[in-house]
């Protein structure tokens, strides 16, 4: 069996002399049951401005929808920490860049390694929710494997994250646990912060928005509304615009 390229991990060394002069790497970080797929367009423009990426494929995915039944979400955050270290072996400092439950894995590298980390650009995180439906997740999980996916929600015809058809409800409840861990420590992310949130999301409600902008203690924070894409908008009508605007921050804050 082929694995499609889209589904794979990237790794691309740095060309300081696109960046000023300096190595500065970008970890680039997929959402829950998505894959590399989603963030492959951001995570090649990032290396042709001469950044080093690192874009991990997150355990679980990229295999088929069971295997997400099997992992915990600290081996999320082990394989995200994991990309960090060898882009500072290279690197003086480096970005997190974030979609969906990805950016819960960055809040909490950010959290937990503050001064490896040089800014963080989010896209649509996923760090909470008012869903009723997950109070029932400790019983539902071990009744039911999966549920009909929440993956491709993208307003743009003809794009494909390459996400499971179906919705991992074990891997979910590991997606709650996480936050249960990084929404209390919010306040020790003191990056700077860039936050794209689509205005219509029909994958996550707008609570994530106000719990990580309420609670982070960064100073130099901007969110930016998103009008023409959907949850998944790395791939939607305003990826270009994500693109652009977040090189721009990253070359800004890492200056």
């Amino acid at each position: 069996m082929t694995t499609n390229p889209l589904l794979t991990a990237m790794s691309t060394p740095a060309r300081p002399e696109l960046t000023g002069g300096r190595p500065i790497g970008a970890l680039v970080l997929h959402g829950f049951s998505g894959s590399p797929a989603s963030m492959r367009p951001w995570a090649e423009d990032l290396a042709e401005r001469g950044y080093a990426v690192e874009m991990p494929l997150l355990p679980g995915h990229g295999t088929k929808w069971q295997d997400l039944n099997t992992v915990t979400w600290t081996q999320w955050y082990d394989e995200a920490s994991a990309a960090l270290d060898r882009l500072l072996e290279t690197c003086e400092t480096a970005v997190v860049c974030a979609l969906s439950m990805g950016g819960s894995v960055a809040l909490r590298l950010a959290e937990e390694r503050g001064s490896d980390i040089s800014g963080l650009v989010l896209v649509n995180p996923f760090v909470s929710s008012k869903r009723r439906e997950l109070l029932a997740l400790p019983v539902l999980k071990r009744i039911l494997p999966g549920l009909k996916g929440i993956t491709n929600d993208i307003k743009k015809p003809g794009m494909d994250e390459l996400g499971y058809p179906m919705l991992p409800l074990k891997g979910l409840a590991e997606v709650v646990a996480m936050w249960r861990v990084v929404v209390p420590d919010l306040p020790r992310v003191t990056q700077p912060l860039l936050y794209f949130r689509s205005r219509i999301d029909n994958v996550i409600d707008e609570s994530s928005s106000a719990t990580v902008l309420g609670a982070i203690s960064s100073t130099d924070v901007e969110e930016r509304l998103l009008e023409e894409s959907y949850h998944v908008a790395t791939l939607d009508h305003d990826a270009e615009r994500i693109l652009e605007e977040s090189a721009e921050f990253i070359a800004r804050v890492c200056s």
